[in-house]
C-alpha cells in the first residue's frame, strides 16, 4: 500500500500518564482468535497505524505470526490495559471474568471497555471494572472475517455517545454497525449473531438436493453461492420489503409456486420463527436475563 497513511479517527481524547494523547487512540484487542484478528486486520486495512495497536495473545506461536503479520506488538492483558485507551475484548463468555479481575487494578480512568463477548451484559462487565468505566456490549457475527459482518452496539451506564461512535468506528473495519438499545441484544444474537448458520442450513440442503438429483457437487454449490449472493443484493439495494421481492420471482401456477406450497405445507415459516424464539431464549439464559 503506497501514500500517506490516514489513521482511523476517534471522538474525544484521553489522558495518558497526565498528558493528553491526540487522535488516533492507543487500542488494545485482548484475544487474537477469529474475530480478534479480524477486527485487527480489518483496521490496519482500514488505515489505522500498527504502532498505535496493542494485542494480547497467551499462544506463543501465534503470537509470533501475529508480530510478523501485522507489525503489532503483542503484550499481556495487564500491559495493554495500562496502555490503551480503548480496550477490545475478544474473548469466549466463560474467560471474560477472570480476564477483567486481571485488567481492572491496571486500567485508567475513562478508558472504554467494548466486548464482542456473547451473552454477556454490560451491567456484568460493569460489576467486573472499576467504578464509571464506560463499556459497550458488541455482537458481531461470522461474515466479520470476510469484512461482511453485521454488527450491533450498545452501550453501558457510564458510556455516551462518543464512546459508542468510537466502537463503531472500530467495528465498522469489518462490516456494518447498528445502534441498539440493550434489551434487544438477545433478540440480535438470534437474527443476526447465529442469523449465518440458518443460511448456511439452508445452503446445505439446496446443494445436497442438486447432488440427490443428479448434479456434480461443485455445480450445486456454485448454483447456490451467487443465488444467496444475488438475493442478499437484492434485499439490501432495492430497499423492497421481502414479500415483494419473493412476488416477483413466483409467478402463478409456476415452480417457485410449487416450491413455496411445500415448504408452508411443512411449516417452514413457523419452524424458523421457532429456532429464532429459541436462539432468543437462550441467549437470555446464558446472559442471566
Amino acid at each position: 500500500m503506497g501514500g500517506t497513511r490516514c489513521p482511523l479517527r476517534f471522538p474525544g481524547a484521553a489522558s495518558v500518564g497526565g498528558d493528553r494523547r491526540e487522535d488516533p487512540f492507543m487500542i488494545a484487542i485482548i484475544g487474537a482468535g477469529k474475530m480478534g484478528e479480524a477486527l485487527l486486520a480489518g483496521m490496519l486495512a482500514k488505515g489505522h497505524a500498527p504502532e498505535d495497536v496493542l494485542v494480547t495473545e497467551p499462544r506463543a506461536e501465534h503470537a509470533a505470526e501475529l508480530r510478523e503479520r501485522y507489525g503489532v506488538e503483542v503484550v499481556p492483558a495487564a500491559e495493554a490495559a495500562k496502555r490503551a485507551d480503548t480496550l477490545l475484548l475478544a474473548l469466549k463468555p466463560q474467560d471474560m471474568v477472570a480476564l477483567l479481575d486481571e485488567i481492572t487494578p491496571h486500567l485508567g480512568h475513562g478508558r472504554l471497555v467494548i466486548s464482542v463477548a456473547a451473552g454477556l451484559t454490560t451491567a456484568v462487565l460493569e460489576s467486573h471494572l472499576p467504578p464509571g468505566t464506560p463499556v459497550v456490549r458488541a455482537m458481531p457475527n461470522t461474515p466479520a472475517l470476510m469484512g461482511q459482518g453485521m454488527t450491533a452496539v450498545a452501550g453501558g451506564a457510564h458510556t455516551g455517545p462518543a464512546h459508542l461512535e468510537r466502537a463503531e468506528s472500530l467495528l465498522g473495519t469489518v462490516g456494518e454497525v447498528i445502534r441498539v438499545g440493550e434489551q434487544h441484544m438477545d433478540t440480535v444474537t438470534a437474527i443476526s449473531g447465529s442469523g449465518p448458520a440458518y443460511f448456511y442450513f439452508i445452503a446445505e440442503t439446496m446443494i445436497e438436493a442438486g447432488v440427490a438429483m443428479g448434479m456434480p457437487r461443485a455445480t450445486a454449490q456454485k448454483l447456490v453461492g451467487q443465488t444467496i449472493t444475488g438475493a442478499a443484493a437484492m434485499l439490501n439495494g432495492s430497499g423492497e420489503h421481502p414479500v415483494v421481492l419473493r412476488e416477483a420471482v413466483t409467478s402463478p401456477g409456476g415452480t417457485t409456486a410449487a416450491a413455496l406450497r411445500e415448504l408452508e405445507r411443512h411449516g417452514v415459516r413457523a419452524a424458523f420463527t421457532d429456532a429464532i424464539e429459541a436462539a432468543r431464549d437462550r441467549s437470555s439464559a446464558l446472559s442471566g436475563n
